[in-house]
């Protein structure tokens, strides 16, 4: 049998040698940290989540639901370590970041079939089994590794800008001032709320309109990924998107007054110490003086103390509709696989499930056996088919969304009874493939 070589330890890359390893596979997990840092990461630990702590929605029947439903029946080890490292986040799934990534990398570095290996991966052997799941960080050495695996095959390195948002202490946050509540009342009141009066907001917004930016020049023909918009970017497509956006008041009324603020700030709980919360949304890439000064205008944060500010780094990725099969397979070196944000999906759920996938195929191809694809129907099925069939001249990552699971053969008019069918035909199909694998 076969060893696996594992290049990059975070989300997918964890996921994918505990899969191998559970299939008994043996792997070289290869992490260039901390000998080689990135510009987003702050420890050495496996699977550190540098944006949000957020896994997505828990509500049943919705697209990232039903992706961690289908990574929960495939025994996603990831997914059940952020279930006992959440904090709490109303009906989202929500993770104690350091705990988080501690108890993976204690988890994975314990495996007997793994063996850690603490460095830089610049060579690709394309006649050993490897997956590359080095994230949207990948060291310049290896980018050059990749583009030469992919020379020939009209592809192309393709990117966009990525930021983080600023995290603050807890308890320099100024509790009178906001309200605890979640939005329509979903799940527990766990975020803080922090509301605007039309005079506040215009304030805030002029200020941020105002705000000098991190080498401006520089970034003035950047590609962000729509979904991950900085604050100030958002503001300047009109006076009111924030409040349609991140700043969204529907669905949060005030307890205290009865009414919807005109505009509302929403801070998640970081860790299980809630002695920190990140504002939800408000990625930037804004100077560090200027953020205190403007984000010192938003209601209960005008003393607050920032353990983190806002950031900006660039996310890499492939062309993989150019590149890849169904299996997560290059075309050309069928031995090399690829799993994570560095293939052209879009957030922590679908790394992981990108990751769980790859190990498996990995194993496949360790054992002999050809990786079978999943059903069309399942999220993850869906996923895969949006990356490795989009159009590779246009190509943009993607999040799990019902637009990219196949219709219905029958038209049906409701949407929560739509979700709920295709949820349905998506976990039977999911548990067919899980059960011939």
């Amino acid at each position: 049998m076969m060893k696996v070589r594992m290049i990059g330890a975070g989300l997918a890359g964890s996921e994918a040698a505990w899969q191998c390893a559970q299939r008994g596979v043996s792997v070289e997990l290869v992490e260039m940290r901390p000998g080689r840092a990135t510009p987003a990461h702050q420890t050495a630990n496996f699977a550190e989540l540098v944006c949000s702590n957020s896994l997505k929605s828990d509500s049943e029947n919705t697209a990232p639901w039903l992706l961690k439903e289908e990574m929960r029946l495939a025994g996603s080890r990831l997914l059940q370590i952020a279930r006992e490292t959440a904090v709490p986040a109303g009906h989202a799934l929500a993770v104690d970041r350091e705990g988080f990534a501690r108890q993976v990398t204690e988890e994975i570095s314990r495996e007997a079939l793994i063996a850690v290996r603490r460095e830089e991966a610049t060579k690709i052997d394309e006649g050993e089994i490897t997956v590359i799941a080095t994230g949207p960080l990948t060291s310049d050495a290896l980018a050059s590794e990749i583009a030469r695996l992919s020379s020939g095959a009209g592809s192309h390195h393709l990117y966009f800008y990525d930021s983080i948002s600023p995290i603050v202490e807890a308890d320099s946050i100024d509790m009178s001032r906001v309200y605890l509540a979640a939005r329509y009342d979903k799940g527990t009141a766990d975020y803080i709320n922090c509301p605007m009066s039309k005079e506040e907001y215009d304030t805030f917004y002029d200020a941020l309109i105002a705000a000098q930016s991190v080498e401006q020049k520089d970034w003035e023909k950047l590609n962000y990924f729509e979904s991950c918009l900085p604050i100030e970017e958002i503001a300047r497509r009109g006076r009111d998107t924030l409040r349609f956006g991140p700043m969204k008041p529907v669905g949060l009324k005030d307890p205290r007054t009865g009414r919807m603020p005109y505009a509302v700030v929403q801070l998640r709980q970081e860790n299980l110490r809630a002695d920190s919360y990140n504002l939800v949304g408000f990625q930037n890439h804004l100077k560090y003086g200027e953020q205190a000064r403007v984000l010192s205008l938003i209601p209960g944060l005008e003393r607050a103390r920032f353990l983190r500010y806002g950031q900006i780094h660039r996310n890499t990725y492939i062309n993989s509709p150019a590149l890849l099969t169904a299996t997560l397979q290059m075309k050309a070196h069928p031995r090399v696989l690829f799993a994570g944000q560095i293939c052209g999906v879009e957030g922590y759920v679908e790394s992981i499930a990108t990751g769980l996938l790859a190990g498996v195929y990995a194993a496949a191809l360790a054992k002999g056996a050809a990786p079978v694809p999943l059903p069309r129907a399942t999220a993850h099925g869906s996923l895969i088919h949006y990356i490795t069939h989009a159009d590779s001249k246009n190509f943009q990552p993607a999040n799990i969304t019902f637009d990219l699971l196949p219709p219905l053969e029958t038209r049906v008019r409701d949407r929560k009874e739509r979700h709920r069918l295709q949820c349905e035909k998506a976990l039977r199909e999911f548990e067919g493939w899980r059960t011939a694998c």
